[in-house]
């Protein structure tokens, strides 16, 4: 008997809708639930305590929604709180691999760099993957100020962004 309990996924914002995306693209016959957790957007300032604490209760919610497993469609919840959900919880969590791994793997020029949230590179994921995958390779570390705030009031490009960007 098929399970047709729904994927729940889950963001400090919008930005998790591209994973969202995906999932309904290649998962067309699974029905989903995303949260966005916009009360609480944006994450990566603060304290690793907060994410625990919002991750658990919107994973609560979606469990209580039927939810079979849940996407944390977050790289500052998935660093902060992805250790934590598993152990609480008993369906699988699916967490955002940092970027640093690939990266690293094939990079000419021995340097990555990486533009995330401060609560990303403070959290044991990011950490343990860069030590573990980008062993001599220089890893530049930029924290996304301003960013966040751009992607959640849907402003992708424009002078603001790229001024982030440079």
């Amino acid at each position: 008997m098929a399970n047709n309990r729904p994927i729940g996924v889950f963001d400090s914002g919008v930005g998790g809708l591209s994973v969202w995306r995906e999932i309904v693209r290649q998962l067309p016959h699974e029905s989903t639930i995303y949260v966005a957790d916009s009360a609480h957007c944006p994450y990566g300032p603060r304290p690793a305590a907060e994410i625990v604490q919002f991750s658990t209760e919107i994973s609560r919610f979606l469990l209580a929604q039927g939810a079979k497993m849940i996407v944390v469609a977050c790289n500052t919840a998935s660093a902060a709180a992805l250790k934590h959900l598993r152990a609480t919880f008993d369906v699988p969590f699916v967490g955002m691999e940092p970027a640093v791994k690939p990266a690293a793997q094939s990079t000419r020029s021995g340097h990555v760099g990486v533009l995330a949230t401060e609560g990303t590179f403070r959290g044991e994921l990011f950490n343990r993957t860069t030590e573990t995958h980008a062993r001599g390779v220089t890893v530049h570390r930029r924290v996304a100020h301003g960013l966040v705030s751009l992607v959640e009031g849907g402003n992708f490009s424009g002078a603001e962004a790229e001024s982030l960007l440079r």
